[in-house]
């Protein structure tokens, strides 16, 4: 059963995050691509439901957390605590930090932080989002794959 909740933050924003699977399993808390993605169902697929207890959390401005699209109070520090402040309200002593993409960066700034918060990390499709990583992304996928971009970038 999903337990789906939200966690206020002091500077405006509503942070929207679910539970599942085995509340004795493993803890474990999912971070998604983007920025300005979200979870999808196709997230949940990475976690046996009767080993796992996996948190999704759409991170500021992204999926169900509001306001939508906001990019005010928006930035990496900011979400590394939204993380920190989902595992105390839900009393989780340390997890494993999964990330993808965008998520392997928040994953590995959020171990930086709250090293004695994590078991351990699961990192795929890395992202460091350094300069040359933010250009391939922004421009030159356009090369391969124009007509999406194209749709990507209106």
């Amino acid at each position: 059963m999903i337990k789906k909740n939200y966690i206020e933050t002091t500077d405006g924003h509503s942070i929207y995050f679910e539970n599942n699977g085995n509340n004795e399993g493993l803890p474990v808390v999912f971070l998604h691509g983007g920025p300005g993605s979200g979870c999808s169902e196709s997230s949940r697929e990475f976690f046996d439901q009767s080993k796992w207890y996996s948190t999704f959390f759409d991170q500021r401005g992204c999926g169900l957390s509001k306001p939508s699209g906001e990019i005010k109070n928006n930035n990496t520090n900011l979400l590394v605590e939204d993380i920190e402040n989902i595992r105390l309200k839900l009393k989780i002593r340390k997890w494993v930090v999964f990330g993808g993409s965008w998520g392997s960066t928040l994953a590995l700034k959020y171990a930086f932080h709250y090293p004695e918060s994590v078991s351990a990390l699961i990192l795929r499709g890395i992202f460091l989002a350094t300069n040359h990583e933010i250009e391939w992304f922004l421009f030159g996928l356009k090369r391969f794959i124009s007509e999406q971009w194209y749709k990507f970038v209106e």
